[in-house]
């Protein structure tokens, strides 16, 4: 099972590396790494150049975070995509090789797992309980993490990707027509972490997001 793990930046070099990393340490051998950038001039470029192993860059891509996430599935040549931002990472180096598993032995089109928060520089847990997954659970509100959702990747098209009109709420836009689709599979444990810092999008911009999200 080949993976496309797709990276959007743009003046990412603070929280940058430690998210390679995380990919770089996988144990499952097929990834294709995507970046997408759109126009950094802070040391990012230079970073993903420096990576020592084939990846694929996409520069200057701009219209927002929907554009550049699909723009990513656009040249993933992957059987499962996923798109971990330049702030977050995974959780540890069997992330991928166990989503492999759960795609191998379901037939479901998309899986998701659970996060850690990362919150001055440590890791704590989520600040809820996440509920069982249904199509009405997630009609009610999103409590499924980006940074540890995988798509098949004729599902991810057969949705129609992330739709460019959202700013906060492309994810669970996402989702829910996804859910329509077909159930996901729940993976019980963390796998990935998300950083919640001033500078992250959705974090610095709550109200806006929760009222996108209930638009």
């Amino acid at each position: 099972m080949k993976f496309s793990i797709v990276c959007c930046t743009w003046n990412s070099a603070a929280y940058l590396k430690e998210s390679v990393d995380s990919v770089l340490a996988q144990d499952h051998a097929d990834i294709e790494y995507i970046f997408v950038d759109g126009g950094s001039t802070d040391g990012t470029l230079e970073l993903i150049a420096s990576i020592d192993r084939p990846i694929t860059v996409v520069h200057g891509v701009q219209g927002g975070i929907s554009r550049a996430m699909n723009e990513g599935v656009r040249v993933a040549t992957g059987d499962v995509v996923a798109h971990l931002h330049s702030d977050d990472y995974y959780l540890h180096s069997r992330v991928l090789s166990t989503v492999a598993h759960i795609f191998d032995s379901n037939k479901a089109g998309w899986c998701y797992g659970r996060i850690m928060r990362v919150v001055n520089g440590q890791l704590v847990p989520e600040s809820f309980v996440a509920p069982k997954y249904s199509s009405d659970r997630l009609l009610r509100g999103n409590f499924i993490p980006h940074p540890a959702t995988f798509v098949r990747r004729d599902w991810m098209l057969k949705a129609g990707c992330f739709g460019e009109t959202f700013k906060y709420a492309m994810d669970y836009d996402l989702w829910l027509k996804l859910a329509k689709i077909g159930s996901p599979v729940e993976v019980g444990e963390p796998l990935a972490a998300f950083r919640v810092h001033d500078g992250s999008w959705s974090s610095s911009n709550r109200i806006a997001a929760m009222e996108e999200d209930f638009q």
